[in-house]
């Protein structure tokens, strides 16, 4: 197999149609199928801007039909438990859902930058301000929330309120997704110190994690703590990727809807492409570039 954007397409078109399979439609079906819609998503978030373009030249031979702007936006509006479904598949079908060591952390998701948006956008009571301490900047939007593998692989996540303690969020998230810690044995949990607390610690250990974290002043060196070092930047480079190579920021989602498809689509992109290279033996495996 070689690294390239339609034998990419190709290998996750086909492990969609074998494990998902296509729905029973009542009705007429489709032109453009789930199977293809999520290839074409994949696509989108890999070729940016100007993606439309680059298929209708260059990927005819895979996608026939391609809609308008509009019609695609939504189907994929509509299609965000499907992304869901495909997310975890991959994560599932690689050696990284093996792996018990998890990272978690948070990043903003900008929604708007002037008061009138904020005033009229459909997200208000949704999103909210928050404060970027990597980048020493307030915004208005969402924060998402990361679980992943050192090597990148999205475990688990979600977005929420910036206003919302990082510790209550997690625990929801692990409340919702019990299932997922439940397949794994003595998960070791890497985070900042934001998630810092002796009764959420225990509330982990009832799911088997055990929290590694970096020691306040105050406090003696914790267990554990001198490895830190080599993998605390771990997750600052899956959000690098996130926002840099698949312009996170730039989601133009203008609803609830809007913005949680394109969030999910940019995590199913680098699930693809870690998934793909793992497959190929690239030597960087969190890389949509290559």
């Amino acid at each position: 197999m070689t690294n390239d954007i339609e034998t990419l397409l190709t290998t996750l078109y086909v492990k969609i149609d074998d494990e998902l399979g296509g729905p029973q439609w009542t009705g007429r079906p489709p032109v453009l199928t789930d199977s293809e819609l999520v290839c074409v998503a994949v696509a989108q978030s890999l070729l940016g801007a100007h993606w439309l373009r680059y298929a209708r030249k260059h990927l005819t031979g895979m996608f026939p039909y391609l809609p308008q702007q509009s019609g695609y936006n939504k189907r994929l509006r509509a299609a965000l438990g499907l992304v869901k479904r495909v997310i975890r598949m991959l994560v599932k079908s690689s050696d990284f859902w093996l792996d018990d060591c998890w990272i978690v952390d948070s990043t903003p998701v900008p929604c708007g930058m002037s008061r009138p948006t904020v005033k009229r956008s459909d997200l208000a009571g949704w999103a909210g301000y928050g404060y970027c301490a990597s980048h020493s900047r307030f915004f208005w939007g969402l924060r998402l929330y990361l679980v992943c593998t050192p090597a990148g692989m999205p475990i688990l996540w979600a977005l929420a309120d910036p206003k919302l303690g990082e510790r209550e969020v997690l625990a929801a998230i692990l409340e919702v997704e019990a299932g997922v810690a439940a397949e794994h044995e003595a998960i070791l949990l890497i985070s900042d110190k934001g998630f810092a607390s002796k009764d959420f610690e225990k509330r982990l250990a009832n799911y088997g994690i055990t929290l590694l974290r970096p020691s306040f002043k105050r406090e003696k060196q914790r267990y554990g703590e001198p490895m830190l070092k080599k993998v605390q930047q771990l997750i600052e480079s899956v959000n690098d990727t996130l926002k840099g190579q698949l312009d996170l920021e730039d989601h133009g989602g203008r609803s609830y809807a809007g913005v949680a498809i394109r969030v999910a689509q940019r995590i199913l992109a680098m699930a693809t492409a870690i998934w793909h290279n793992n497959l190929t033996a690239a030597p960087v495996t969190r890389s949509p570039i290559a």
